[in-house]
């Protein structure tokens, strides 16, 4: 059977005069994930017009095509054009699924939702010639997937071409995500088995990743076991998190122990309101400067996405955002235009109250107003949005956000990298022209890598603090109840330091601790059935939300020790409240041991807190939920230069924050 996938490009990226990075960033995964579902015997071909012309001329029988919101005009143009030629054709992604009746005047088939169980489903019944008009997503699970068809994939036209997604979706629900609507009718969050992300990750060549999940720390216990068996991979990776997610001690620092450099971090805005109005509890209540200055002192480099045009958002939101993303030293941001994406409660919220202006599915691309907002014009709206980015980004800017890192290291790390990827675009466009652009990728990972030899140094100096100030404890406390510290006691080593990285043999015990089943773990005992190998963080949330309005609960994944994943799931507030001073003492310490700053360089001068927080920037910037995939739905990228979003992943679909946020 001869079939061709196509990912059409979004219609920013189509300009003859504008090529920005973002958009030869991620290769689509999504379309990969689908061929993977084809015969051996098929003959098969993907094709990604970001970065490459679409051979029109070719006569498939089956076309299958991803769809964004951005993307669809264009995406309708190519299925009409290969129905003319007698192809079935099918659509899918998070546009269709919110727009199903608009889509199937274009399509043959469509699918609804995540497509790795539906898609399977319809190339069974297109053999047999009874083809359905549509399907929708009945189950829910990673397991067993086969391998991406990355054969497919022409790595040399991308700068990131080990991306990769081992969950989906996101166990939050903001107002103006995608996720809701395109996971209705099943689990909106679930994981892979780690053995399998672990075996993915082990076939990617090189050194760099990119994971596009929406939310990679969003099930704990399953990050906590992906970290682990990362242990000694020698990889340099970047992902999106949560500023809840970062607040929490212990999992960041296994994240960066096995190679985190750079995280996408959803700040959304400043203002308390406006992130109730959202549905964004997790960040409600968060110290936004404590989350930036805990990232810098583990060596990671922040991506900062906000959102404009918030109900309580006046037209000086713009230079306040700006002014307190600078002085915390973040050194990329991403600014989006609230947009109320179709399928939406943001969208059903604005077309009930008469706020849409339009629906030119075009300017649904987070850079253009398209609803009138509450304190200001559309106009003050965009235009303050294209000011965010220039004054984020001018050079006295990027220095003065340069100037509040500790070191002469750090400063030209953070200055490399938001200059490469705001200030470098005529370069970016004549490597993408010129199809070079995967040889920029050493220059990223010699980046990215820079804080490495200072933060082990750091850490090292740290751990000899500490283990200074244990001896001294002990010598007083033996010397109080007239005992002697234990033989070789000065010789052991300060807990967290970990030692040197142990490869296989560390991999093999994050696995083996996310298979061991024991009987303990009061508040998940009921809850490891076999068949919630993929855990249902949503139905336990709404279970226990009462009793923890702050943090969201997810049940421990079969295999995970129950009662230690229900510790990890404990939110910072609890732990400390439960354990008290002295347990909160004992975070200090282990946050200081694993800190980025020499002797000598704690808090003083680092960054200042401010009183609350491209495209066009942030570098490789991160994924974003929103926006439509084909019969299979593929993460969204934030990308530097715009507010728009790329495909990233077969079913790695939306969810997190807003168009284009994580």
């Amino acid at each position: 059977m001869r079939t061709k996938l196509v990912l059409p490009a979004l219609t920013e990226a189509r300009s003859p005069f504008f090529r920005p990075v973002k958009y030869s960033l991620f290769p689509p995964l999504g379309l990969a994930t689908l061929a993977a579902f084809l015969d051996p015997s098929d003959e098969v071909s993907l094709q990604d017009e970001h970065v490459e012309e679409l051979d029109l001329d070719d006569d498939p029988e089956l076309v299958g095509i991803e769809v964004y919101v951005t993307s669809a005009h264009r995406a309708y143009a190519l299925a009409d054009h290969y129905r003319a030629r007698g192809a079935h054709v099918v659509l899918g992604g998070l546009h269709v699924t919110s727009c199903p009746e608009e889509a199937a005047r274009h399509a043959d088939t469509i699918v609804l939702g995540p497509a790795e169980e539906a898609w399977p489903r319809f190339l069974a019944d297109f053999r047999a010639g009874r083809p359905r008009p549509a399907y929708r997503s009945e189950a829910r699970t990673l397991a067993g997937l086969p391998r991406a068809r990355r054969d497919l994939i022409r790595r040399d036209l991308y700068l990131v071409p080990n991306s990769l997604v081992v969950s989906r979706g996101c166990p939050h629900a903001c107002a103006f995500c995608y996720k809701d609507g395109f996971f209705s009718g099943g689990r909106s969050f679930y994981v892979q088995p780690v053995e399998e992300a672990l075996a993915e990750i082990e076939r990617l060549p090189g050194r760099h990743l990119y994971f596009l999940d929406d939310h990679l720390f969003g099930h704990p216990a399953f990050a906590g076991a992906l970290f682990d068996g990362m242990r000694g991979m020698d990889r340099l990776w970047q992902a999106a998190g949560t500023v809840d997610a970062v607040l929490r001690p212990g999992l960041l620092e296994k994240a960066v122990a096995c190679g985190l450099r750079s995280l996408f971090v959803g700040f959304e805005t400043l203002g308390a309101e406006g992130l109730r109005a959202q549905g964004k509890r997790q960040n409600l209540g968060r110290d936004y400067g404590e989350a930036v200055r805990r990232l810098h002192d583990l060596g990671v480099m922040v991506n900062a996405s906000f959102v404009f045009g918030l109900d309580e958002d006046d037209a000086s939101v713009f230079e306040r955002t700006v002014e307190w993303a600078i002085r915390q030293g973040v050194e990329t941001a991403t600014f989006h235009v609230l947009t109320p994406y179709p399928g939406t409660e943001l969208f059903r919220r604005m077309e009930a109250d008469g706020r849409l202006l339009h629906r030119d599915w075009d300017l649904y691309d987070t850079r253009h107003a398209v609803f009138r907002p509450a304190r200001m014009t559309p106009r003050q709206l965009e235009e303050g949005y294209w000011r965010a980015y220039r004054d984020f980004y001018r050079w006295g800017s990027i220095l003065r956000g340069a100037a509040t890192k500790p070191d002469l290291l750090g400063g030209l790390r953070h200055a490399a990298y938001a200059i490469g990827w705001k200030k470098c675009e005529p370069v970016w466009d004549l490597l993408i022209r010129a199809r070079r652009v995967a040889r920029a990728l050493p220059l990223l990972e010699r980046v990215l890598a820079a804080e490495r030899h200072r933060v082990g140094a750091g850490a090292r100096e740290a751990a000899s603090r500490r283990r200074r100030g244990q001896r001294a404890r002990s010598r007083e406390r033996g010397a109080a109840a007239g005992t002697v510290p234990p033989a070789g006691f000065d010789r052991l080593p300060a807990l967290g330091t970990g030692g040197p990285h142990r490869g296989a043999a560390a991999r093999a015990e994050g696995v083996a601790l996310f298979r061991q089943r024991p009987a303990g773990g009061a508040r998940h005992r009921d809850r490891v059935a076999q068949d919630e190998v993929q855990d249902d963080p949503d139905r336990v949330r709404d279970e226990d939300r009462e009793q923890r309005p702050q943090d969201a609960v997810h049940p421990a994944p079969p295999g995970v020790p129950e009662d230690v994943a229900d510790e990890e799931h404990v939110g910072p507030e609890e732990r400390h409240a439960d354990e008290g001073e002295q347990e909160e003492g004992r975070h200090d310490e282990q946050r200081r041991a694993v800190s980025l700053r020499e002797p000598g360089q704690q808090e003083e001068g680092a960054h200042e807190g401010g009183d609350g927080e491209a495209d066009e920037g942030g570098g490789p910037p991160r994924p974003l939920r929103n926006e439509g995939k084909l019969p299979i739905e593929a993460a969204h990228t934030v990308l530097p230069s715009s507010g728009a979003r790329r495909p990233s992943s077969v079913a790695a679909a939306p969810a997190v924050n807003h168009p284009a946020i994580t």
